[in-house]
C-alpha cells in the first residue's frame, strides 16, 4: 500500500504542476486574447471549418480565462472536486487533439503558451501527457488539497477571481496588450531578426528520382545518371540534412502600390530593404485590412501623415486589401498616403489593432500604439512632438512595474478578504 506522505508530496506536486502551468498558459495568451483568436483561425482553416472564424475571438477569451481560473483555483484550493474534475475534463480534450497535432502538423505551433514561450507540438504532447497524470492524481486525492479560504468566502474569491481574469483579457483587446511578446516589440531592430548568419543556416541536399525497368530510385547530385538514357528522371526534391537556425521573422516583405501613368495601371515595387535601412524616422500604419479598419481615429494618422512630410520623414500605410480596395478607401476617406501592401499575417503580428501606427528608424522599433491611443501632435513645435513620439514607454522598468501592479491588483483584494475571514472566525469562537 502506498505511503500517505508518498500521495500527499505526489498530490502537491501535482497541484503545483497544473496550477503553475495552466495559470501562465492562461496569462500569456489573456496578455494577447487577439493572438490566440488568430491561432484558433488557423485550426479552424486547417478543419474546413472556415464558417467559424467569426467566434475565434470569442472562443480565444474563454480558452484563456478558463486556463487561468483553473490554475488560480488549483494553487488556492477552490471547490477542490470540481475543479479537479473540470482539468481533467479539459486534459482529456487537449492530450488527443495535441497528439493529432503533432502527427498531422497543420500549424507550426500550437500556441500553448502564446508568443511568450515558443515548443514544437510533440513536446506540447508530451506536456499533456504530464498534466493529463497530474490530472487524474489530483482528481483521485483532490481531498488532500488543503484551500486557503474557507467556505464562507470561497464564493467572493471565486467570484472576484472571476471578474479579474475577464477584465484583464478584455482589457488587452481594447488597448495593446500588457507585454509584447512579440519580435516587433519596441526595441527590436529588425533586421538581425529577418535574417540569420548564413554559418548557423540549415543544409539542404537535392536528391533525384529517376526510374528503370519499373523501379525507383533516389541518387545524390553526385551520382544520378543525368547521361543515361536508361533511366528516366521522374522528379527532385530538396531536403535537409541539417537543421539550422531559423530566423525569428520570416515573412516580412513590403511593396509600394504607385500609379504607372505610362500603362495606366498601380505597379509594385519591393520597398522592404528600403524602409529597413531608412536613417531618417518613419511612420508605418498598419491596417491589416482597409475594409475593417477603425476609422474614428483617421484624423489623428492624417496629421502625423502631414507631420511626417513637412519634415522628410516617410508615412506608409501597409495593408494586405486589393489594390482596387486602396484606391476606393483613399478616395471616399481622402487620405493620400503612401500605400503599400503585405501580408496579413504579418501585420497582424506587428500591431494588434486595426489600424495601429509603429514608428522605426534604421529598422528599430521605437514606438508603437493601437488606435485609441495614438499620439495628438497638432499644433506643437517639431521638438516636442519628437521627443513624445520617441518616448520609450515600454522599457523593462515599465514592464516591471505593470507586473507589481497586477500583482497588487490580484492579491490586495485576496489578502482583505483573508483578513475578514480571519476576524469573522476569531469573533465566532
Amino acid at each position: 500500500m502506498v505511503n500517505k506522505k508518498v500521495i500527499n508530496v505526489l498530490t502537491l506536486l501535482s497541484r503545483l504542476i497544473i496550477g503553475v502551468t495552466f495559470t501562465f498558459s492562461g496569462f500569456v495568451k489573456s496578455v494577447d486574447p487577439l493572438g490566440t483568436a488568430y491561432k484558433i483561425q488557423d485550426y479552424f482553416i486547417a478543419l474546413n471549418l472556415s464558417e467559424f472564424l467569426s467566434l475565434a475571438l470569442f472562443l480565444s477569451v474563454i480558452l484563456c480565462v478558463v486556463e487561468l481560473l483553473l490554475g488560480i483555483f488549483i494553487l488556492l484550493g477552490l471547490y477542490r472536486k470540481l475543479t479537479s474534475i473540470l482539468v481533467l475534463l479539459f486534459m482529456i480534450i487537449m492530450t488527443p487533439l495535441t497528439l493529432w497535432i503533432a502527427i498531422d502538423n497543420p500549424v507550426k505551433d500550437c500556441g500553448c503558451f502564446g508568443d511568450a514561450l515558443i515548443i514544437s507540438n510533440w513536446q506540447t504532447f508530451y506536456k499533456n501527457i504530464v498534466l493529463s497524470v497530474c490530472a487524474v492524481l489530483l482528481l483521485a486525492n483532490y481531498k488532500n488539497i488543503k484551500s486557503i479560504f474557507s467556505k464562507r468566502t470561497e464564493l467572493i474569491v471565486a467570484l472576484f477571481t472571476i471578474i479579474f481574469g475577464f477584465s484583464f483579457a478584455l482589457y488587452n483587446i481594447i488597448y495593446s496588450p500588457v507585454f509584447d511578446f512579440r519580435p516587433y516589440k519596441i526595441g527590436s531592430h529588425l533586421p538581425e531578426k529577418i535574417n540569420v548568419d548564413p554559418a548557423r543556416v540549415g543544409e539542404f541536399e537535392n536528391i533525384f528520382v529517376y526510374t528503370k525497368n519499373g523501379e525507383q530510385k533516389e541518387f545524390k547530385e553526385d551520382d544520378y545518371p543525368w547521361n543515361d538514357s536508361t533511366w528516366t528522371f521522374v522528379e527532385m526534391e530538396t531536403r535537409m540534412t541539417k537543421e539550422g537556425e531559423k530566423p525569428e521573422i520570416e515573412d516580412f516583405h513590403v511593396e509600394l502600390v504607385q500609379y504607372d501613368d505610362s500603362t495606366k495601371t498601380f505597379i509594385n515595387n519591393d520597398i522592404t530593404e528600403d524602409i529597413l535601412k531608412d536613417p531618417a524616422y518613419s511612420f508605418w500604419m498598419i491596417s491589416y485590412s482597409l475594409e475593417d479598419a477603425e476609422t474614428k481615429y483617421l484624423y489623428q494618422l492624417k496629421d502625423i501623415a502631414d507631420f511626417a512630410a513637412n519634415n522628410n520623414y516617410k508615412f506608409y500605410c501597409i495593408t494586405s486589401s486589393s489594390v482596387e480596395t486602396i484606391n476606393e478607401w483613399g478616395e471616399t476617406y481622402d487620405a493620400n498616403f503612401n500605400f503599400c501592401q503585405a501580408d496579413e499575417r504579418m501585420l497582424k503580428t506587428i500591431v494588434r489593432s486595426n489600424p495601429g501606427l509603429v514608428l522605426v528608424k534604421n529598422g528599430t522599433v521605437i514606438n508603437k500604439w493601437c488606435d485609441n491611443k495614438l499620439p495628438i501632435i497638432k499644433e506643437k513645435d517639431k521638438s516636442s512632438i519628437v521627443s513624445e513620439l520617441t518616448k520609450d514607454v515600454y522599457h523593462q522598468q515599465r514592464n516591471m512595474k505593470t507586473i507589481v501592479l497586477l500583482l497588487l491588483l490580484f492579491i490586495v483584494p485576496l489578502l482583505i478578504i483573508k483578513v475578514i475571514e480571519n476576524k469573522l472566525n476569531i469573533k465566532n469562537k
